[in-house]
């Protein structure tokens, strides 16, 4: 059993010998386990050389068995560090078969992904393998709560990488997207855009690559595909560049104008947000977000939000 976390026999059994029988010696142990005297002492040497056994001092020549819950558990350790860098390397290795498969086999540039554990990994594989920048589609529904991506896009900003991402109407009125992850996401150095509406959820890295998950109707996002060099991950990134243009920025945390909870609220009006998703999306309560709108409208000398709209943009506060 414990060859399977790195200890070959016949150090198990001499080691399982050793827990039930402590303080043996190398003849005792190989009565008990039937071993012939030199495998044992030779186990011995090898567990006490691992931490698993020790030698009693100041006495004959006896051993006793280190704690289980100890001395497995480093083995469990280094296996599942050795497990990590297999799997890494397998990844590598599939990136290279596939890279070079594809030339022969065109359905391998489609693939499928399982799991929110292996999304997450493959998302962040995406974005160690880029180079040059990374673009996106960001729509609801979310896995992480908001607010949980603060490191990442710490990390965006060391890596040199330039993001772009253009995000739903539905995605700036979902409550605490703007302002806990997309603001700060800004402040990093991200270009963020937003449109109405957009037909998928995906990250494109370079042009070398894309993701796009998938909605199951019984469980949200639990699948997705994996777009290699093809015809189709051309046609994602034209997609991609088509709606960037017709986009409308999100003001940055800088500048001169209004506070940034004012900024926050003019461009959740210019995308046409309704009160009551502005209330929700900033955590306000319906009347407060009422007298806010009202304020900011008579601040601006405007009687409808099409012209409040037209006056901030003038100012160049949207």
């Amino acid at each position: 059993m414990l060859e399977s976390v790195g200890l070959p026999e016949p150090c198990g059994t001499v080691y399982s010998a050793l827990v039930e029988h402590p303080e043996s010696g190398a003849a005792r142990l190989a009565e008990l386990t039937g071993l012939p005297p030199a495998k044992v002492r030779g186990a011995l040497d090898r567990l006490t050389a691992e931490g698993l056994a020790s030698r009693a001092p100041g006495r004959a020549a006896v051993w006793f068995a280190s704690a289980p819950d100890i001395a497995i558990g480093s083995l469990v350790g280094r296996a599942e560090q050795e497990l990590v860098r297999v799997r890494s390397l397998m990844n590598e290795l599939m990136d290279s078969y596939r890279e070079a498969a594809r030339y022969t086999d065109p359905s391998l540039s489609v693939e499928v992904v399982r799991g929110h554990e292996e999304i997450s990994r493959r998302f962040d594989h995406l974005q160690t393998e880029a180079r040059h920048q990374i673009r996106g589609f960001d729509r609801p529904p979310y896995l992480d709560a908001p607010g949980t991506n603060h490191d990442n896009a710490a990390r965006r900003a060391r890596s040199g990488l330039n993001y772009r991402v253009i995000y739903t109407r539905a995605a700036l009125a979902w409550p605490g997207r703007l302002t806990e992850d997309i603001k700060p996401s800004q402040t990093f150095g991200e270009h963020a855009r937003t449109r109405p509406t957009l037909p998928i959820k995906m990250v494109i890295s370079d042009d070398r690559q894309a993701l796009i998950p998938i909605r199951d109707p019984e469980e949200a996002l639990t699948t997705a595909y994996v777009i290699h060099p093809s015809s189709l991950l051309d046609a994602l990134i034209a997609l991609f560049e088509a709606e960037w243009r017709l986009a409308l920025p999100i003001p940055g945390t800088t500048g001169a104008g209004p506070d940034e909870a004012t900024r926050t609220l003019l461009l959740l009006l210019a995308s046409g947000q309704t009160d009551e998703a502005i209330a929700r999306a900033l955590g306000w309560s319906f009347r407060t977000t009422q007298r806010r709108v009202q304020a900011l409208m008579r601040s601006l000398d405007a009687t409808t939000r099409f012209q409040a709209g037209m006056e901030a943009r003038g100012r160049g506060w949207v």
